[in-house]
């Protein structure tokens, strides 16, 4: 157990110092959700009642797509330098180390998304009410984001044209996630109960992190042979 859990701890930190040794790599999916977000006003202009409408499909499709871009690279890097092969040979579950380098994509790529939100939504004019509401529910959806696109990633590793194949793959699986995250912040806005949307992002996540690593590390052992 002790080794197990030393394992997981040098993964994460290995994934999380290599990615940010490549800046690009981080900045780039938050610099495009801020981008995406912020040419809404621009392009519609400045109505309150119009972007206060609109804010909570707008983010959670910005936080959508954002996270999509970061997907290609979530097991690239390591199948080209064989660290893939080494895991998948190593003692240690290869449902566990996938679940490891999900969290650590999660944390750079979904997390500040989540933090940055907050700024988003007052630049969409969303009730402060909400905020807590939106930052919530991307803290919900944002894994399953993650996880769902983990297993396309894997299907689609070290084919030509990967990133298109994966965008198609997770694309349908990432719809619920999105009506019920948007959803729950409109309902917010309107004065519906809510409570219905959050149990069913964390049924949503708690399937994922049931399911989704150990789908992704079958598909990663079947592109490896």
């Amino acid at each position: 157990m002790p080794n197990f859990l030393k394992a997981i701890g040098c993964l994460l930190r290995r994934d999380l110092t290599v990615a940010l040794r490549r800046s690009t790599d981080v900045l780039t999916p938050l610099v495009f959700f801020i981008i995406v977000v912020s040419l809404f006003p621009l392009g519609l202009g400045p109505e309150p009642s119009v972007l206060r409408t609109i804010a909570p499909g707008v983010i959670w499709v910005a936080a959508l797509l954002a996270t999509m871009l970061s997907l290609n690279r979530l097991f690239a890097n390591d199948h080209a330098d064989g660290t893939l092969e080494q895991m998948a040979l190593s003692p240690h579950p290869l449902t566990v180390l996938v679940l490891t380098k999900v969290a650590a994509h999660w944390m750079l790529t979904g997390l500040p998304l989540v933090l940055i939100s907050p700024l988003l939504a007052v630049q969409m004019n969303l009730p402060e009410s909400a905020m807590g509401t939106l930052v919530l529910s991307l803290l919900l959806g944002t894994p399953v984001l993650s996880l769902l696109g983990a297993v396309g990633a894997a299907l689609t590793l070290g084919l030509r044209g990967g990133g298109v194949l994966v965008s198609l793959l997770v694309l349908p699986l990432y719809t619920p996630v999105l009506i019920f995250g948007a959803g729950a912040v409109a309902g917010v806005i309107a004065g519906i109960d809510i409570e219905a949307h959050f149990s069913l992002l964390a049924a949503f996540l708690a399937l994922a992190l049931t399911l989704a690593p150990w789908a992704a590390a079958a598909a990663l052992r079947v592109s490896l042979d």
